[in-house]
């Protein structure tokens, strides 16, 4: 009898002994990494029947005793080699053990060790050979020159006096605007070759320029329409109305996404670089054009992405990249990206000057429009660096002097860091939302803290004909 409940036994101790672990598991992980994790090793489990029958209350009548010390058996390796908690947040460009795990079973490498995947593993340790202070930190002005208060950058009504031209316009073919920028011609060049490096990346929700029949008001989305706003739409029922959809005063702990490592539930102006309030309970993240690309029937537009680095990113919208370039950035330093962008554009002195005025000739924003997609066919490793000149990519282009853009500003509130140089693509493309991630881990590497953008700005509403330049290179 005690043979037949001891081979029971072993046959029921083998089942909770393996069940922990999935195949996918056992694939991941060697046996031994699998015991040192918890498991009970296969040679445990004799040893642990033996020692309950061997009891002066063993044997068949008693296996409830048997199960009782082999369960014992089992949870003492499991509370010694506890795993320790990780540290890494949604603002770190490290991964988690999770993280990878799932894209182990993503990319079905199960039983396949020699399987060439999507994604590349990278050394990311949480250290680095960069010292010292931020050289760029706080260098945003606002005062004219370092021995006035005179709140020179302060945006102003756009109709006052020292208020220069506004972006974005519409950059359709042809187009011009009313305002006189005579004198003040945009760099027509590539930005490398006029002396200026890109300082910073950001995006906003929909295009804040319009291109007609490529990014304006019969524009296509799946979640916001023209003007929509919105907190954080992963905490809203975004369905396709595209209406206004607010939050309360604060975030619950209890519904955690990506960005709550990023923003505490106090965080009353979490600005990012275009300068404006990003409340998370107000309204301020508008929508700007979508791409006529959105296709509901189509699974590249619909199917969720598992983002890991970006926040409140949505596949199928649109959103226009910018990218600051300045001749006075930390160029060719760990301290090049800055966020808020305003502390790499003026992060140099001597060069940027308002007297002589030559902001239009130091400093310069590519901005490029794109509808996401989950499919990889249009991925592209290297967002960070720049705007994309490949093939169609960055081929239409206008150029135009304007301002900085943000919700903060307005065709009433007018932008005072003005006149600058815009390079904007005419045609709106396709982009994987891959690129974006791979993009936000990038930012998460930089020397500076670049957490505040890794999530979408919201949209200034289009510059009215008034505040439009007329330089006609459009």
């Amino acid at each position: 009898m005690k043979i037949v409940a001891g081979v029971l036994f072993l046959g029921v101790w083998g089942h909770f002994a393996w069940a922990q672990c999935s195949a996918d598991e056992e694939d991941l992980c060697s046996d031994d990494e699998v015991n040192a994790s918890g498991r009970l090793a296969p040679s445990m489990a004799p040893l642990a029947f033996a020692l309950a029958l061997a009891l002066p209350r063993g044997g068949a009548k008693h296996l409830g005793w048997a199960l009782a010390i082999c369960s014992l058996a089992y949870v003492l390796p499991r509370a010694s080699a506890a795993p320790s908690v990780s540290t890494t947040t949604s603002a770190s460009a490290q991964a988690t053990c999770g993280t990878m795990k799932e894209i182990y079973k993503a990319n079905k490498c199960c039983g396949k060790p020699n399987k060439v995947t999507n994604v590349s593993v990278m050394p990311m340790p949480p250290t680095t050979v960069v010292t010292g202070d931020n050289p760029c930190k706080g260098k945003k002005p606002i005062h004219s020159g370092p021995n006035t208060q005179d709140e020179y950058f302060k945006n102003d009504p756009c109709g006052a006096a020292g208020v220069l031209e506004q972006a974005g316009t519409d950059v359709t073919v042809g187009y011009s605007g009313e305002f006189n920028t005579t004198g003040r011609d945009p760099i027509s060049t590539a930005y490398w070759q006029a002396g200026l490096c890109p300082v910073n990346v950001h995006w906003h929700l929909g295009a804040e320029h319009r291109s007609n029949n490529e990014y304006d008001e019969q524009g296509k989305y799946p979640h916001f329409a023209l003007n929509a706003t919105y907190s954080d739409p992963l905490l809203t029922s975004a369905g396709s109305d595209g209406g206004d959809r607010r939050l309360g005063s604060s975030r619950k702990r209890g519904h955690w996404h990506p960005g709550m490592d990023d923003l505490s539930v106090d965080d009353k102006n979490a600005a990012g670089s275009d300068g404006g309030d990003r409340r998370l309970g107000g309204t301020t993240v508008r929508k700007g054009f979508s791409c006529h690309k959105y296709d509901k029937d189509d699974t590249r537009f619909t199917t969720k992405y598992p983002w890991k680095h970006c926040v409140d990113m949505q596949v199928g919208e649109t959103y226009e990249v910018h990218w600051p370039h300045s001749a006075a950035g930390a160029c060719g330093t760990p301290w090049q990206y800055q966020t808020p962008f305003y502390d790499g554009v003026f992060c140099m002195p001597g060069i940027i000057s308002l007297n002589p005025l030559n902001t239009f000739q130091k400093i310069g924003v590519q901005a490029q429009i794109f509808t996401i997609v989950n499919d990889e066919k249009y991925f592209y490793p290297d967002l960070i660096r720049g705007m994309i000149v490949n093939g169609d990519y960055g081929k239409d282009m206008a150029y135009y002097t304007g301002s900085t853009t943000g919700t903060s500003r307005s065709n009433t509130i007018c932008s005072k860091y003005t006149p600058i140089t815009w390079q904007v693509d005419r045609k709106c493309h396709l982009i994987s939302a891959s690129s974006f991630d791979k993009l936000c881990a990038d930012m998460k590497a930089q020397s500076d803290d670049m957490s505040a953008d890794l999530r979408p700005n919201g949209a200034r509403e289009l510059v009215a004909d008034a505040y439009a330049a007329n330089d006609g290179q459009r």
